[in-house]
């Protein structure tokens, strides 16, 4: 399985993005998937993740700016990022769970978003 995102760039505040990541297998197949990202010195977190019920979570960091969205039949999750700000600059990953474990069973390999001030 490969998770492949493109989308990332250099924003300036206030901005928006659009990141997409597209699987090499059905996402259907996967019980979630989302996006975590590192910022520098900073550790990966989750920021959203929907399951194949459709349900929504978010980071509260980005909540009200940020929208996880799918595709099934491009087997493409996307995340449109709004009113961007210098903090959300880090390294975006996509991921999967496979079979609804706590843990990410695939990643994608990183695509970079700057926002500057």
């Amino acid at each position: 399985v490969q998770l492949v995102e493109s989308g990332g760039g250099l924003v300036q505040a206030g901005g928006a993005l659009r990141l997409s990541c597209t699987s090499s297998v059905s996402i259907r197949s996967f019980n979630a998937i989302g996006w975590f990202r590192q910022g520098p010195g900073k550790e990966r977190e989750r920021i959203a993740a929907i399951n194949d019920r459709g349900s929504t979570l978010y980071a509260d960091s980005v909540k009200g700016r940020f929208a996880i969205s799918r595709d099934d039949a491009k087997n493409t999750q996307y995340l449109q990022m709004n009113n961007l700000k210098p903090e959300d600059t880090a390294m975006y990953y996509c991921a999967g769970w496979w079979d609804g474990g706590m843990d990410v069973d695939y990643w994608g390999q990183g695509t970079q978003v700057t926002v500057s001030s």
